[in-house]
């Protein structure tokens, strides 16, 4: 019998679903990598709490949401991972601030925003993950960060527990959050947030959220497999200007390709590409922008797995 099937027959109070061997490819945005031993999709943070209590204590938890920041090796992952996207997440309004489930997509949090006059969330249109994702890496765009605008948040530790937490107790900096004395990731993870915008506009807001999708549109391979930026930004440049400068645009390996049209995106042309496809290119733009220009790339995406064997 399966872990996966012990799990449930012991916890029939369990509501989500349960998924053996479940590709990874149809959860990421590279269209790409290996299966995961287990894959839970919980009905709701509750379902998720009782869902985390039920695991042993050395089993290998991971947690995705829309997976456009993720690459998992082709050799798959042994452990479990959790799905945190749901078109259902919770969205409301709370002391006149606006609560938002990690599940939620972050575009979904921009216009409910702007649909309760609020101005200062359209920015999050143009990022193409969760809530909890823009949360886990101080996700941000067109001059501005997901963290400008928390007040506190919920995080789910590994034990099943839900906690309330504030700003004060991270180390919030450029596309970094980490817990101060901890190691957030590890055994905990954030699972809503409340933000605190400005008042404004609704029809002035909606139409920047236009504006703002327009111009990815414009700018971005999105009819191609990608996973959005790839480096982030080194003080005072772009990664896109370095890798461009150094003649990479359109470089394959295999599947992968640098875009044509934004250098700090990878493209999966026809979801053909393995992980390590794009792993090995990853590391080919990085070691060639290093030589090149003197400054060593870090990479946005998280990379996660075992490679194939």
């Amino acid at each position: 019998m399966h872990m996966a099937e012990q799990i449930h027959l012991a916890n029939p109070a369990l509501r989500g679903r349960l998924l053996v061997d479940e590709p990874m490819r149809k959860h990421l945005s590279w269209r790409t990598g290996g299966t995961a031993d287990r894959a839970y999709v919980p009905a709701d943070l509750d379902d998720a709490a009782q869902f985390l209590r039920s695991l042993p204590a050395d089993e290998s938890v991971y947690f995705i949401g829309l997976g456009s920041n993720v690459l998992v090796r082709d050799g798959g992952i042994r452990g479990t991972v959790i799905l945190m996207h749901s078109s259902h997440a919770d969205l409301h309004m709370d002391a006149g601030l606006v609560y938002a489930e990690a599940r939620a997509a972050s575009p979904k949090l921009a216009r409910f925003a702007a649909t309760h006059g609020y101005a200062g969330a359209e920015f999050l249109a143009g990022i193409p993950g969760t809530v909890g994702g823009a949360l886990a890496m101080n996700a941000g765009c067109y001059g501005s960060e997901t963290w400008d605008a928390v007040q506190r948040v919920l995080t789910l530790r590994r034990n099943g527990e839900l906690r309330v937490r504030v700003p004060g107790e991270f180390d919030i900096a450029y596309r970094h959050v980490a817990l101060r004395g901890g190691e957030l990731g590890a055994d905990e993870w954030f699972a809503a947030a409340w933000f605190g915008f400005e008042r404004g506009d609704r029809e002035a807001a909606r139409r920047r959220i236009r504006e703002l999708l327009q111009h990815r549109i414009n700018a971005q391979p999105l009819d191609l497999p990608n996973a959005g930026s790839v480096f982030r930004n080194p003080p005072g440049d772009h990664a896109a200007r370095l890798i461009e400068a150094c003649g990479l645009k359109g470089y394959a390996i295999g599947g992968a390709r640098v875009s044509e049209k934004h250098a700090n995106f990878i493209v999966n042309a026809r979801a053909r590409g393995s992980a390590a496809d794009i792993e090995n290119l990853i590391e080919h733009v990085r070691n060639t922008v290093l030589a090149t220009h003197g400054i060593d790339l870090v990479a946005e995406v998280r990379i996660i797995g075992e490679a194939a064997t």
